[in-house]
This record gives structure tokens, sequence and C-alpha cells, in this order.
């Protein structure tokens, strides 16, 4: 789907002349191929129609940190401790009034590679960043250092920070392993570690990479973590009541070999990168939720119920194929990167990559019924996380991560950047819309060309009432879909 912007004014103006035409009678011959042009027109330049509701929040040329003092600063750099081009920010997350950012070490010179901004300091745009929990916790001189490299963290509902992190450094130079991949668990109300789990090495292989994560948190003591191995495609289950872990292994994680071309703002290459994207629905009716997800070099989204994942017997067996689904292709180059549901409106966001755009989906509906919230080819290039806060809040992390990888960021200008609107405007004039009545206003449509067939029978040569009555409704049709537009 492309979006052409173009006035709102302009457009209601032109459509509500169409209104007034046929309201007048101007449209004599205003039969079933007329309105179906219309009406058909009308929803075709609705759906194009996109609003900027994403504003930019926060935007860095560079990333920076909050040091003790400037020298403190300049002596990382001189150092080589830290390397502001080396630096580049990947998740995020809001928990009440910080938003944190993960910031993976796939080169030399990242300080902290998770820290967090406070919402409450809008003095400006470009804030420094402060490491959490502390600048000791991402030492690499220990021999267990704390943390290393993570690429996701969630928030749950009861106040805990989960922190994914792969514990490889280096990704990009000389890589460096510092142990199987791991689980921190950050009490939010004092910044201590509740727990550590660090993944058994059966449940990783030679080609292991955790890249995403999520949380099943509707039981605070019977919370699930699932975190997706993309390297080596699989996904691992935690419990936090029974500290135990397992590996779950389906075909749908895999990548699809059609689908591992990428060209971002003239960057091609092409990746095999398996499970990815995942996303959490509201607990059902059976206390259950549904985990949907994809593996990024694909542009299929799947499906399962947790209650298979939750049973370690089960989900470790090989009897749990066909509890899997397929929910539908999103199309040609929509290979989809990081993705959150929204529980309020049950709207699923996704980040598209490849066309540099933020696209949602409404579960409620057939997968056939999509919508992208924002694309833009210059300011919005690679988004690479999306979530949604307590307040409401919509949040995106744009990176340009194929200048990253494989040509270079230019420090002049910006680099970075995280958007954020309000749900209900980001929303709004899409197909996920909650409030959106299209389907209805069609089946009403329909309603309105058979009555003209009917009066087309009943005489030869037309009853001006019943003419004056069809003519009121399929104006009162377009007037409705005059203001959702």
């Amino acid at each position: 789907m492309i979006f052409v912007r173009q006035s709102q004014v302009s457009l209601r103006a032109s459509w509500l002349s169409v209104v007034f035409l046929v309201v007048r009678g101007k449209f004599k011959a205003f039969n079933m191929n007329t309105a179906c042009i219309a009406v058909g027109v009308l929803l075709c330049t609705g759906v194009a129609v996109a609003k900027d509701n994403l504003r930019v929040a926060y935007e860095w040329r560079e990333m920076d940190f909050q040091y003790d003092s400037p020298d403190q600063r300049w002596s990382a750099i001189e150092r080589g401790a830290f390397n502001p081009a080396n630096v580049i920010p990947f998740g995020l997350e809001v928990y009440r009034q910080r938003l944190f950012v993960t910031l993976p070490r796939w080169r030399n010179g990242v300080p902290a590679s998770l820290a967090y901004l406070d919402l409450n300091d809008t003095s400006t745009k470009m804030p420094a960043l402060r490491p959490f929990p502390s600048w000791v916790s991402h030492s690499l001189s220990d021999a267990d250092p704390e943390l290393v490299s993570p690429f996701r963290v969630k928030a749950d509902r009861c106040g805990r920070l989960w922190v994914l992190d792969s514990r490889i450094a280096g990704v990009l130079e000389q890589t460096k392993l510092y142990g199987p991949a791991q689980l921190l668990i950050y009490d939010l109300h004092n910044d201590d570690l509740l727990r550590r789990h660090i993944l058994p090495m059966s449940q990783t292989k030679q080609n292991s990479f955790f890249a995403n994560l999520a949380i099943e948190d509707a039981d605070c003591d019977n919370t699930y973590a699932y975190a997706a191995d993309l390297g080596s495609p699989g996904l691992v289950v935690y419990s936090w009541r029974d500290q135990e872990s397992w590996r779950v292994q389906h075909h749908f994680f895999h990548p699809d070999p059609l689908a591992g071309n990428f060209s971002i703002n003239d960057i091609e290459f092409q990746w095999d990168d398996g499970l990815y994207g995942l996303a959490l629905s509201k607990p059902e009716s059976d206390g259950f939720s549904t985990l949907y997800f994809h593996p990024l070099s694909s542009t299929m989204e799947f499906s399962v119920k947790t209650s298979v994942l939750r049973n370690k017997t089960l989900a470790t067996s090989g009897a749990i194929y066909r509890d899997f689904k397929i929910l539908g292709n999103r199309g040609v180059d929509a290979q989809a990167g990081a993705q959150f549901l929204d529980a309020e409106t049950g709207v699923l966001f996704y980040t598209l990559p490849n066309l540099n755009s933020l696209g949602c989906w409404q579960t409620s509906k057939g997968y056939n019924v999509q919508d992208r919230i924002y694309s833009n080819n210059s300011s919005f290039v690679f988004p690479s996380d999306v979530k949604v806060d307590d307040e409401r809040r919509l949040w995106v992390l744009v990176n340009q991560m194929q200048n990253f990888i494989y040509d270079e960021l230019y420090p002049g200008s910006i680099n970075f950047r995280i958007y954020m609107a309000n749900v209900k405007d980001a929303l709004e004039h899409t197909a996920c819309e909650a409030t959106k009545t299209l389907p209805d206003l069609v089946g009403k449509l329909g309603e309105v060309l058979r009555t003209n067939i009917k009066l087309k029978t009943a005489t030869d040569e037309g009853s001006k009432s019943a003419a004056a009555a069809l003519t009121m409704s399929v104006g009162a049709l377009l007037l409705t879909l005059f203001s959702l537009l």
C-alpha cells in the first residue's frame, strides 16, 4: 500500500461537492456503476491518505553518555572505551518516566550496552544517556561481566525489567563470546538485580543469536519469558516460578530462502535470519495468550497458543506441529522486524525495515486487513523497535542500521530518532482504527444499490419519489464516508 500525502481539506472539499451534487439530483444516472465508481474512488482515496501523527521525540547525530565529569568522558574516548561512531541504539522500552535503550556491542567503544533517559527532562531532544543500572555493571574487565550486549528489554506489569543479553561482543569486528545467552531480571523500584538465568548449553546451538523477547506477565509469580533465537532458529521458554527453561523447535521459525533480499535506500544485502518478531495477546478466556511471531527473513506471520509452549513436556515433543497456525503473507518486500501487540486495541504494530515503514494489523480481523501507520524514506530509515507504554503512547526507534553495518553513518546528520504518538492518534484513518466502520458502510452501499435495482424493475419510467429516496440514501452514505476522512 502506497501512501499519498495530500491535504485533508482539499480531499474533503472535493467529496463534499460529490455529495452536494447527489443530494441536488445532478447525478440523474446515478446507477450501480456510478455508485461503485464513486464510493470505490472514495475508499481508495481514504486508504491512500495517511496523517503524520508520529512526531520525533528524540534524535541524535551520535549517542552520548552522562559521565561524572568532562574529564572522565574524554579519558574514556582516549582509551578507546568510548567511540561515539561505534554506538548504535537498537531496542527500546518505556517504564513510567524512564525510556530504556539497548546499545549492543557490535564494535569496540561501547561503554554501556543498556542505558536510559529521563522523560521528565524536556530540555533537549538530544539527551545524553545514563547507564543502567550502573557503570560497574557494564565493565568487561571482570571474568564474568554482568551485562555484555543486550538486544531487547521488556518491562513487565510487576515492575521488573527483563534483559535478553546475547553475551556476544564485536560481531562486526572480532567476535568474542562471553558465555551462553542470559536473562537478567531487575527490580525497577530500586534497580537491583533480582535474578540471572544463564541458558543451559543444551538450549543454545553453534550459531545461536538471541535477539528478541516477549513476557507473559498476567501472574507476577508465574511469569513466562519467550526468547527468540534467530541464528539457529528456535524459541526458549523460561518459567519464573520454576526457574527453568526449555527450547522449542518448529519449521515456522526458519527463514524463507525467497525472502532474504533486502534493499534499503540503495544498500542491498541478503540476510537469512530466523525467528525474530514476537508479540503476545492479552490473556484469553482460558488464561493463556497467543504468541504472534515471524522470522526476520520472511513475509509470513504465524501464531501459537502459550498453553502449548508453557507445557514443557508437550512443547519439547514432536507432537505440537499442528498447534502452530499460519496467519498470512504481508506481501512483497514486507519482511517485518520487531513487533508489539497493544492489548487495549488488539492492534499488532510491526516494523517494516525493507520499506522504511511502520505497519499495523487489527488482530480481530483477517490478516489481509492491514495498513501502514507511517512511511518516510529519509527520516524513518530502518525502524528497529516498537513499543506501547502504560500511558497509551506508541514509541518507535529508527537507527539506519543498514548504513551502520554496510556503509557508514555521518556525524553531521541526524542518524537516530525515536518517534512517539498517542495510540489513538496513530491509528486514526487506518484500517486498524478501532472505530473504523468502512466494512459496514460497504454493506450499506450494497443495500442502496439493491434498492436501485428493485426501483428499476418496478417501473419503466421510474418513480420520482422513489428516485428522491434513493438519492437521499446515497447522499447520506457519502456523507458518512466523508466524515471518516
